[in-house]
Protein backbone atom coordinates (compact mmCIF):
# COMPACT_ATOMS: atom_id res chain seq x y z
CA UNK A 1 0.00 0.00 0.00
CA UNK A 2 1.12 3.42 -0.35
CA UNK A 3 0.91 5.84 2.56
CA UNK A 4 1.04 9.43 2.68
CA UNK A 5 2.07 11.01 6.09
CA UNK A 6 1.84 14.48 6.84
CA UNK A 7 3.26 15.71 10.15
CA UNK A 8 7.47 14.16 10.23
CA UNK A 9 7.17 15.14 14.23
CA UNK A 10 7.29 12.78 17.26
CA UNK A 11 4.38 10.26 15.52
CA UNK A 12 4.53 11.10 12.40
CA UNK A 13 8.78 10.04 11.90
CA UNK A 14 7.81 6.97 14.10
CA UNK A 15 5.15 6.21 11.95
CA UNK A 16 6.83 6.16 8.71
CA UNK A 17 8.99 3.40 10.13
CA UNK A 18 6.23 0.98 11.21
CA UNK A 19 4.70 1.34 7.68
CA UNK A 20 8.43 1.15 6.45
CA UNK A 21 9.17 -2.22 8.95
CA UNK A 22 5.42 -3.25 7.65
CA UNK A 23 6.48 -3.70 3.74
CA UNK A 24 4.65 -0.50 2.23
CA UNK A 25 6.23 2.40 0.61
CA UNK A 26 5.62 6.00 2.53
CA UNK A 27 5.81 9.56 1.55
CA UNK A 28 6.41 11.61 4.43
CA UNK A 29 6.06 15.33 4.72
CA UNK A 30 5.99 18.37 6.86
CA UNK A 31 5.70 22.08 6.27
CA UNK A 32 8.32 22.61 8.72
CA UNK A 33 11.86 21.83 7.14
CA UNK A 34 13.93 21.31 9.92
CA UNK A 35 11.43 19.17 10.99
CA UNK A 36 11.18 17.14 8.00
CA UNK A 37 15.22 17.51 7.69
CA UNK A 38 15.71 15.97 11.08
CA UNK A 39 13.08 12.72 10.27
CA UNK A 40 15.40 10.29 8.18
CA UNK A 41 18.13 10.69 10.75
CA UNK A 42 15.52 10.12 13.28
CA UNK A 43 13.68 6.99 11.84
CA UNK A 44 17.33 5.64 11.07
CA UNK A 45 18.41 5.67 14.48
CA UNK A 46 15.11 3.63 15.86
CA UNK A 47 15.63 1.23 12.97
CA UNK A 48 19.16 0.55 14.38
CA UNK A 49 17.90 -0.29 17.65
CA UNK A 50 15.17 -2.07 16.78
CA UNK A 51 17.62 -4.09 14.31
CA UNK A 52 20.25 -4.71 16.87
CA UNK A 53 17.46 -6.56 18.75
CA UNK A 54 16.44 -8.36 15.90
CA UNK A 55 12.90 -6.89 16.10
CA UNK A 56 13.20 -4.83 12.69
CA UNK A 57 11.78 -7.12 10.41
CA UNK A 58 14.59 -7.86 7.93
CA UNK A 59 14.75 -3.59 7.26
CA UNK A 60 18.04 -2.09 6.05
CA UNK A 61 19.50 0.89 6.20
CA UNK A 62 18.81 0.96 2.16
CA UNK A 63 15.71 -0.67 2.20
CA UNK A 64 14.20 2.23 4.70
CA UNK A 65 15.65 4.54 2.51
CA UNK A 66 14.05 3.24 -0.78
CA UNK A 67 10.53 2.59 0.98
CA UNK A 68 10.32 6.19 2.66
CA UNK A 69 10.96 9.02 0.95
CA UNK A 70 11.29 12.79 2.08
CA UNK A 71 8.83 15.56 -0.09
CA UNK A 72 8.36 18.92 0.38
CA UNK A 73 5.39 19.51 -1.45
CA UNK A 74 1.97 18.68 0.28
CA UNK A 75 0.93 17.63 -3.31
CA UNK A 76 4.05 15.83 -3.95
CA UNK A 77 3.20 13.53 -0.57
CA UNK A 78 -0.11 12.44 -1.73
CA UNK A 79 -0.23 11.88 -5.20
CA UNK A 80 -0.45 8.44 -5.23
CA UNK A 81 -1.46 7.48 -2.07
CA UNK A 82 -3.75 4.62 -0.94
CA UNK A 83 -3.67 5.86 2.94
CA UNK A 84 -3.23 9.75 4.25
CA UNK A 85 -2.52 9.77 7.49
CA UNK A 86 -2.39 13.00 9.38
CA UNK A 87 -0.31 13.67 12.15
CA UNK A 88 0.38 17.13 12.62
CA UNK A 89 -0.33 19.66 16.01
CA UNK A 90 -4.24 18.87 17.84
CA UNK A 91 -5.82 22.25 16.91
CA UNK A 92 -8.99 22.27 15.16
CA UNK A 93 -8.67 24.91 12.64
CA UNK A 94 -5.08 23.42 11.90
CA UNK A 95 -6.73 20.15 11.09
CA UNK A 96 -9.66 21.82 9.43
CA UNK A 97 -7.44 23.92 7.02
CA UNK A 98 -5.20 21.08 6.20
CA UNK A 99 -8.05 18.55 5.53
CA UNK A 100 -9.01 21.46 2.68
CA UNK A 101 -5.63 21.35 1.28
CA UNK A 102 -5.66 17.24 1.03
CA UNK A 103 -9.22 17.21 -0.45
CA UNK A 104 -8.01 19.48 -3.32
CA UNK A 105 -4.80 17.18 -4.39
CA UNK A 106 -5.37 13.28 -2.70
CA UNK A 107 -6.80 11.05 -4.94
CA UNK A 108 -10.61 10.38 -5.09
CA UNK A 109 -10.50 6.98 -3.78
CA UNK A 110 -7.87 7.11 -0.58
CA UNK A 111 -8.44 6.59 2.81
CA UNK A 112 -8.30 9.57 4.61
CA UNK A 113 -7.24 8.83 8.77
CA UNK A 114 -5.73 11.19 11.62
CA UNK A 115 -4.14 10.38 14.51
CA UNK A 116 -5.77 12.44 16.84
CA UNK A 117 -5.87 11.46 20.53
CA UNK A 118 -9.12 13.69 21.60
CA UNK A 119 -10.28 15.45 18.81
CA UNK A 120 -13.76 14.68 16.65
CA UNK A 121 -12.34 15.28 13.70
CA UNK A 122 -14.96 14.22 11.53
CA UNK A 123 -16.69 17.43 11.24
CA UNK A 124 -13.70 19.13 10.40
CA UNK A 125 -13.07 16.90 7.03
CA UNK A 126 -14.82 17.91 3.81
CA UNK A 127 -18.20 16.03 3.54
CA UNK A 128 -17.43 14.17 0.35
CA UNK A 129 -14.27 12.28 1.94
CA UNK A 130 -16.06 11.00 5.38
CA UNK A 131 -17.04 7.92 3.14
CA UNK A 132 -13.37 6.72 3.45
CA UNK A 133 -12.60 8.64 7.02
CA UNK A 134 -11.06 7.43 9.93
CA UNK A 135 -8.90 7.57 12.98
CA UNK A 136 -6.14 5.54 13.42
CA UNK A 137 -4.67 6.53 16.61
CA UNK A 138 -1.15 5.07 18.07
CA UNK A 139 0.71 5.33 21.12
CA UNK A 140 4.18 5.96 21.83
CA UNK A 141 6.76 4.82 20.34
CA UNK A 142 4.65 3.19 17.84
CA UNK A 143 6.81 1.00 16.95
CA UNK A 144 6.73 -0.69 19.91
CA UNK A 145 3.54 -0.03 20.93
CA UNK A 146 1.45 -2.52 19.38
CA UNK A 147 -2.19 -1.03 20.34
CA UNK A 148 -3.87 1.38 17.35
CA UNK A 149 -7.25 2.71 17.80
CA UNK A 150 -9.26 2.82 14.79
CA UNK A 151 -12.89 4.52 14.61
CA UNK A 152 -14.75 4.95 11.42
CA UNK A 153 -16.76 8.01 11.06
CA UNK A 154 -20.70 7.60 10.99
CA UNK A 155 -20.71 7.08 7.23
CA UNK A 156 -17.59 5.25 6.95
CA UNK A 157 -19.01 0.83 6.20
CA UNK A 158 -17.87 -1.24 8.50
CA UNK A 159 -15.90 -3.16 5.76
CA UNK A 160 -13.24 -0.43 5.63
CA UNK A 161 -12.64 -0.43 9.24
CA UNK A 162 -12.25 -4.27 9.33
CA UNK A 163 -9.99 -4.13 6.01
CA UNK A 164 -7.68 -1.77 7.54
CA UNK A 165 -7.52 -4.05 10.70
CA UNK A 166 -6.49 -6.73 8.75
CA UNK A 167 -3.73 -4.54 7.58
CA UNK A 168 -2.60 -3.72 10.83
CA UNK A 169 -2.70 -7.27 12.49
CA UNK A 170 -0.28 -8.04 9.29
CA UNK A 171 1.78 -5.29 10.48
CA UNK A 172 1.97 -7.31 14.17
CA UNK A 173 0.00 -4.61 15.71
CA UNK A 174 -3.44 -5.03 17.70
CA UNK A 175 -6.04 -2.91 16.49
CA UNK A 176 -8.92 -1.62 18.57
CA UNK A 177 -11.90 -0.94 16.38
CA UNK A 178 -14.20 1.54 18.15
CA UNK A 179 -17.47 1.64 17.89
CA UNK A 180 -18.17 5.05 17.87
CA UNK A 181 -16.00 8.23 18.44
CA UNK A 182 -14.88 8.60 22.28
CA UNK A 183 -13.13 11.22 23.23
CA UNK A 184 -9.52 9.69 24.44
CA UNK A 185 -10.62 6.18 23.44
CA UNK A 186 -9.67 3.63 26.18
CA UNK A 187 -6.35 3.33 27.43
CA UNK A 188 -6.19 7.30 27.18
CA UNK A 189 -9.16 7.73 29.13
CA UNK A 190 -7.65 5.06 31.84
CA UNK A 191 -4.00 6.83 31.71
CA UNK A 192 -5.93 10.35 31.84
CA UNK A 193 -7.82 9.20 35.44
CA UNK A 194 -4.61 7.77 36.72
CA UNK A 195 -2.95 10.68 36.01
CA UNK A 196 -5.24 12.69 37.98
CA UNK A 197 -4.89 10.94 41.08
CA UNK A 198 -0.78 10.67 40.79
CA UNK A 199 -0.91 14.58 40.50
CA UNK A 200 -2.99 14.92 43.39
CA UNK A 201 -1.14 12.54 45.48
CA UNK A 202 2.15 14.65 44.24
CA UNK A 203 0.07 18.59 45.02
CA UNK A 204 -0.93 17.27 47.96
CA UNK A 205 2.45 16.21 49.70
CA UNK A 206 1.30 12.37 50.18
CA UNK A 207 3.88 11.04 47.71
CA UNK A 208 6.62 12.03 45.36
CA UNK A 209 6.82 11.15 41.92
CA UNK A 210 9.39 7.64 42.41
CA UNK A 211 7.81 6.62 44.92
CA UNK A 212 3.95 6.50 42.74
CA UNK A 213 6.21 4.85 40.10
CA UNK A 214 7.44 2.27 42.67
CA UNK A 215 3.99 1.48 43.90
CA UNK A 216 2.87 1.24 40.07
CA UNK A 217 6.24 -0.97 38.46
CA UNK A 218 6.49 -3.35 41.82
CA UNK A 219 2.75 -3.73 42.43
CA UNK A 220 0.03 -2.76 39.45
CA UNK A 221 2.16 -2.94 36.78
CA UNK A 222 3.27 -6.26 37.05
CA UNK A 223 -0.86 -7.61 37.66
CA UNK A 224 -2.08 -5.43 34.62
CA UNK A 225 0.80 -6.60 32.13
CA UNK A 226 -0.31 -10.03 32.50
CA UNK A 227 -3.94 -9.92 33.57
CA UNK A 228 -5.23 -6.40 32.47
CA UNK A 229 -7.46 -5.01 34.93
CA UNK A 230 -10.92 -6.86 34.31
CA UNK A 231 -9.01 -10.22 34.28
CA UNK A 232 -7.43 -9.46 37.81
CA UNK A 233 -10.62 -8.71 39.20
CA UNK A 234 -11.76 -12.04 38.42
CA UNK A 235 -8.83 -13.17 40.46
CA UNK A 236 -8.64 -11.15 42.81
CA UNK A 237 -12.84 -12.19 43.36
CA UNK A 238 -15.57 -9.91 42.32
CA UNK A 239 -17.44 -10.01 46.01
CA UNK A 240 -14.63 -8.49 47.08
CA UNK A 241 -14.50 -5.87 44.44
CA UNK A 242 -17.91 -5.21 45.50
CA UNK A 243 -17.07 -4.71 49.05
CA UNK A 244 -14.31 -2.47 48.22
CA UNK A 245 -16.80 -0.28 46.12
CA UNK A 246 -19.17 -0.16 48.54
CA UNK A 247 -16.35 0.91 51.27
CA UNK A 248 -14.92 3.66 49.22
CA UNK A 249 -13.16 5.73 51.95
CA UNK A 250 -12.48 8.82 49.96
CA UNK A 251 -13.59 10.88 46.00
CA UNK A 252 -11.96 10.67 43.24
CA UNK A 253 -9.92 14.00 42.20
CA UNK A 254 -11.68 16.38 40.06
CA UNK A 255 -10.96 17.48 36.68
CA UNK A 256 -9.00 20.77 37.63
CA UNK A 257 -7.27 21.16 34.33
CA UNK A 258 -3.79 21.84 35.85
CA UNK A 259 -1.37 20.01 38.79
CA UNK A 260 1.03 22.35 40.84
CA UNK A 261 3.57 20.00 40.66
CA UNK A 262 3.74 20.22 37.12
CA UNK A 263 3.08 24.43 36.57
CA UNK A 264 6.08 24.32 39.19
CA UNK A 265 8.65 21.76 36.92
CA UNK A 266 7.55 23.85 34.11
CA UNK A 267 8.46 27.37 35.50
CA UNK A 268 11.74 25.80 36.79
CA UNK A 269 13.05 24.66 32.95
CA UNK A 270 12.00 20.81 33.95
CA UNK A 271 10.13 19.80 30.77
CA UNK A 272 11.37 16.20 30.72
CA UNK A 273 13.91 14.28 29.13
CA UNK A 274 14.87 16.70 25.93
CA UNK A 275 15.17 18.72 28.92
CA UNK A 276 17.45 17.16 31.23
CA UNK A 277 14.63 17.29 33.80
CA UNK A 278 11.14 16.69 34.64
CA UNK A 279 9.80 15.17 37.62
CA UNK A 280 13.17 13.14 37.73
CA UNK A 281 17.19 14.13 37.01
CA UNK A 282 17.82 12.17 34.71
CA UNK A 283 21.36 13.20 34.90
CA UNK A 284 22.86 14.57 31.83
CA UNK A 285 22.25 11.99 29.72
CA UNK A 286 21.17 12.73 25.77
CA UNK A 287 17.79 11.94 25.14
CA UNK A 288 19.38 10.10 22.36
CA UNK A 289 20.58 7.62 24.73
CA UNK A 290 17.88 7.78 26.88
CA UNK A 291 15.53 6.81 24.29
CA UNK A 292 17.61 3.99 22.94
CA UNK A 293 17.82 2.76 26.70
CA UNK A 294 14.02 2.62 26.34
CA UNK A 295 13.23 1.54 23.25
CA UNK A 296 15.61 -2.19 24.44
CA UNK A 297 14.23 -2.44 27.67
CA UNK A 298 10.45 -2.48 26.20
CA UNK A 299 12.09 -4.65 23.59
CA UNK A 300 12.56 -7.04 26.40
CA UNK A 301 9.23 -6.85 28.10
CA UNK A 302 7.56 -7.78 24.93
CA UNK A 303 9.85 -10.39 24.10
CA UNK A 304 8.86 -12.01 27.32
CA UNK A 305 5.27 -11.28 26.82
CA UNK A 306 5.11 -12.67 23.86
CA UNK A 307 6.72 -15.46 25.17
CA UNK A 308 4.18 -16.63 28.38
CA UNK A 309 1.05 -14.36 26.92
CA UNK A 310 -1.55 -12.76 28.85
CA UNK A 311 -3.73 -14.55 30.96
CA UNK A 312 -6.50 -12.71 29.51
CA UNK A 313 -5.91 -14.38 26.46
CA UNK A 314 -5.87 -17.89 27.49
CA UNK A 315 -9.68 -17.49 29.20
CA UNK A 316 -10.43 -16.09 25.54
CA UNK A 317 -9.10 -19.23 24.10
CA UNK A 318 -10.71 -21.16 26.47
CA UNK A 319 -14.18 -19.81 26.23
CA UNK A 320 -13.77 -19.85 22.50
Amino acid sequence: MNIAIIGAGLMGHALALVFAIGGHRVRLTDNQPDTLARAPALMERARATLDSAGEAGGLTEAALGERVTIHAALADAVAKADLVIEAIIEKPEAKRTLYAELDAVMPPGAILASNTSYLDVFPLMPPGRLPRAVIMHWYTPPYLVDLVDVVGSPECPPALLEDLAEMLRAMGKAPLVMRRFLPGYIANRLQSALNLECYRLMDEGHATAAEIDEAIIHGLGLRLLLLGQMAKGDFTGLQLTAHALANRMYEPPPLRGRSETIDRALAEGRGGVMHGRGLYDWGGQSPEALFAERDNRLIALKRVLREIGPMAGFAQRKES
